[in-house]
């Protein structure tokens, strides 16, 4: 049997995290055994999703399986991005520099800033009265 030939790499933003495998293929997107169309539903998701493929013009050679899980869709669509990235960077290193200078290799570090305590949110506070 013939060995399955794939690239894998993980992508994070916020709380979602894309496990990304690419396999050669004609530019079909399995996520989360869903067609891409309808997993992502917006036009923006969906380009954002298949940017990293678009910059290195490799989007007909792979077909993307794609697991994703936490966070909102437009935040897996962002890790997506990214987990491809990765993944291409895993097939062929000299793409790091194109999808470098397009920031897909840069993780978003922000996310949700936690509650503290006294206070009603993050940065919020209590109503103060004076009397």
């Amino acid at each position: 049997m013939a060995d399955l030939v794939q690239y894998y790499g993980t992508g994070r933003r916020k709380s979602a995290i894309a496990r990304i495998f690419l396999r050669p293929g004609t530019g079909e997107w399995k996520v989360n055994d869903k067609k891409f169309d309808e997993y992502f539903v917006t036009e923006q998701q969906r380009a954002s999703a298949k940017r990293s493929l678009a910059v290195a013009e490799m989007a007909a050679n792979f077909d993307v399986v794609a697991n994703v899980s936490g966070g909102g869709v437009a935040a897996q669509a962002d890790a997506v991005k990214m987990g491809v990235a990765r993944a291409l960077i895993e097939f062929n290193p000299e793409l790091r520099k194109p999808l470098k200078a397009e920031g897909l290799l840069t993780r978003d570090a922000r996310v949700k800033e936690r509650k503290k305590y006294g206070q009603k949110g993050a940065r919020k506070r209590f109503q103060f009265s004076k009397r």
